[in-house]
């Protein structure tokens, strides 16, 4: 399937004012791609995995859209936050915060909105430590399977290592232990085949490896979807099921074929990082990108980027790498890659750049380039005889303090004061709330006061120190 062409002029012509290093979000391309999910799912609902966009704006606009239903959280101080607003919302992975478990048994309202991801009893252990049944409202709680694939030699296990649950029996037992102790209530069943929806599978130039994945892909697709209807049936012997979550943005198609799947969940595919560029079921939109500044030119046909080094999670690889977008021919060097301070970048398309222009690039999964930035631009574009043209209003999205799995954990640090003439200097605050002094003005004289300080206090004195305010979730 071919690629529309890429949204770069529009995108430069929106943000002809700015300065890079910032980010931009498409909000044309992302309702396309979040239409086009909905499509794909042909009825079933669409719960958003929030680490695929760490962007609260844009996941409270597109729960209010039809065939997205609830949000799949990181951690459980994130769903904490977003249960302020969203009605459903599970912790995709388990917990062993114990404040934020405190916080959540503290209160009826997110106890009621809030499910928690189980496949351990240790897990149940650690909660009741916390918070015993007899002083908590009921938590409500979802096993999970593995979905993982065992395949023939060589290729042997297939999928990502989470739960340790394998086959129904298994889900069945923790089911017996969650519906026997008190204070929890068991709801939904989750299964994320790691090895379906997170392998491309229709990449340039690699015939016979796509063969081998699309193989591997039905063959684990069937072995899937008899086991999870089985465990689904187990389950349903103990407790009656809310909900069955499944799949990833690359296999909606195969996870709404398996009848007991109420739900699949997606998020990827709504930024459109560039690892899903070679999936076969599915294209789509650019909807992210960001820019870099050219500040040097070592030769003709290369130039230099600041910084440039967003590289993704996962196993180091090509794959793994900002995607150099634009201008076209422009590619890395093979011995220094994508850089923590600079990136060059060499081809013909150098020939053209000059200092002070810049160069668009995609990060290669969807909701790490939120880690990156405070905020996106938030872009457009209208129908017009002349085809898109940008928007003249630009809006901006909150990137919530960078790291939503860290919300009310996350401390900002505050930039440094500008020096004035006759000012006295000052420093910027340390993440736990002291004022850090630069060695050329006495932090080592002051360590050593405060060594003799305690001296003559006595060493079985405590230390006083402010207790730093870490602010609770969404106050960043």
């Amino acid at each position: 399937m071919a690629r529309p062409a890429g949204p770069w002029a529009d995108w430069s012509a929106a943000t002809a004012d700015l300065d890079p290093p910032f980010a931009v979000l498409d909000r044309d391309a992302l309702l396309a791609n979040a239409a086009d999910l909905v499509r794909r799912a042909a009825g079933t609902p669409v719960r958003i995995a929030s680490k695929s966009l760490r962007v609260r704006g844009v996941l409270e606009e597109l729960l209010r859209r039809d065939g997205f239903a609830g949000v799949l959280a990181f951690t459980l101080p994130e769903a904490l936050w977003l249960a302020r607003t969203c009605p459903d919302v599970v912790v995709g992975y388990p917990t062993a915060d114990r404040a934020a478990i405190a916080e959540l048994a503290g209160s009826e309202a997110a106890c009621r909105v809030v499910t928690l991801m189980i496949d351990d009893v240790a897990q149940l252990d650690l909660i009741d430590s916390v918070a015993p049944p007899a002083t908590r409202p009921t938590l409500r709680v979802c096993l999970e399977l593995d979905a993982s694939w065992k395949g023939p030699p060589p290729l042997g296990r297939l999928g990502a290592w989470r739960s340790p649950l394998y086959t129904p029996d298994a889900v069945r037992s923790l089911a017996v232990e969650v519906a026997r102790r008190p204070g929890f209530t068991l709801v939904g069943l989750m299964a994320y085949e790691a090895q379906i929806a997170g392998v491309s599978d229709a990449l340039p130039g690699r015939a016979v490896m796509n063969a081998v994945v699309a193989w591997m892909k039905s063959r684990s697709e069937a072995e899937l979807s008899e086991r999870r209807s089985l465990t689904v049936a187990a389950v349903a012997e103990v407790a009656p099921l809310e909900f069955v979550n499944g799949g990833g943005t690359g296999s909606i198609e195969s996870t709404i074929r398996d009848g007991s799947v109420t739900e699949v969940a997606a998020g990827s595919g709504l930024f459109a990082g560039h690892y899903f560029d070679s999936y076969a079921a599915f294209t789509p939109r650019p909807a992210t990108g960001f820019a870099l500044s050219v500040v040097r030119k070592p030769r003709p046909d290369c130039v230099t980027v600041l910084g440039g080094g967003w590289i993704a999670s996962g196993p180091p690889g090509q794959d793994r790498l900002p995607l150099v977008a634009h201008p076209a021919g422009l590619r890395m060097l093979a011995r220094e890659g994508a850089g923590e301070v600079q990136t060059p970048l060499e081809g013909d398309a150098a020939r053209t750049l000059g200092v002070g222009d810049r160069v668009w690039f995609r990060h290669a999964k969807s909701g790490e380039l939120s880690e990156r930035i405070n905020e996106f631009v938030v872009v457009g574009a209208a129908s017009s005889s002349t085809g898109c043209r940008p928007i003249a209003a630009r809006e901006r999205h909150s990137c919530e303090g960078r790291r939503m799995a860290e919300l009310g954990r996350t401390i900002q640090v505050r930039p440094a004061r500008v020096e004035r003439p006759g000012a006295s200097r000052r420093w910027p605050r340390s993440s736990v709330g002291r004022v850090r002094r630069h060695p050329a003005q006495g932090g080592r004289r002051r360590t050593q006061l405060q060594r003799d300080r305690r001296g003559r206090r006595g060493a079985d004195e405590p230390r006083r120190h402010r207790r730093p305010d870490l602010g609770r979730p969404g106050d960043a």
